[in-house]
């Protein structure tokens, strides 16, 4: 029993020295890549490819951190979530997602959900986590792979989150959302010129001349 309050003091300890040293946490660096090789492959990177000739635009990927509603919350629960936002990432079918998922609810703790369904969610998640696995709970700027309710708990306390619920009755959570936006757009529809319409019937040949019987062409 003692080894295991010191255990958790010490998680409690290291709780709040990473998250005092994420207070500053530059959003920009969560910037990804989508990058289309010349074979078609699309990869994400946190990088921009290095030769100018590939293309590559920026994924419409969201943040690791924000996006939960704030909106009415009492004044302790708004400031920790402004300061320090938890984002869940998971996964359908996740059963330890799921009981993450429940912790957060009954605690109380306005959250944004991410869910990776998707190559190109894995891939992402890859690249703004370090893993692929699922679940993922970031509280501020720090990433916490794998569901343990002694770390959840000790990082949630740390970052000032009340231990029991303070959320109103009508409050309502925003709804979990892909990692990534893929656009689902045909490929011929994105080439297609300006001003032309998809539906546009195919131009008919004109009809031969009276003189051209034959309908030769020169």
């Amino acid at each position: 029993m003692q080894l295991a309050r010191r255990t958790l003091a010490l998680v409690a300890a290291a709780a709040a020295v990473f998250l005092a040293a994420g207070a500053h946490f530059d959003a920009s660096a969560q910037q990804i890549y989508k990058i289309v090789g010349p074979d078609g492959r699309i990869t994400f990177s946190d990088k921009p490819p290095a030769d100018p000739s590939v293309k590559a635009t920026t994924a419409s990927v969201v943040p690791l951190n924000g996006g939960a509603n704030l909106a009415g919350l009492p004044f302790e629960l708004r400031q920790a979530a402004a300061r320090y936002p938890v984002t869940l990432y998971s996964s359908p079918g996740c059963q330890t997602c799921a009981t993450g998922r429940t912790l957060l609810m009954s605690r109380g703790i306005p959250f944004a959900e991410r869910t990776i369904a998707s190559k190109e969610d894995s891939e992402a998640l890859t690249r703004l986590s370090g893993t692929s696995n699922v679940p993922v709970l970031t509280i501020g700027a720090q990433h916490l792979r794998g569901f343990s309710d002694a770390e959840w708990t000790s990082f949630l306390d740390a970052a000032g989150y009340p231990k029991t619920s303070q959320l109103p009755p009508s409050y309502v959570p925003a709804a979990a959302t892909p990692l990534v936006a893929v656009d689902n757009t045909p490929a011929a529809a994105q080439q297609r010129p300006a001003g032309t319409r998809a539906d546009a019937a195919p131009q008919q040949p004109s009809e031969p001349a009276p003189e051209n019987p034959a309908g030769i062409r020169f």
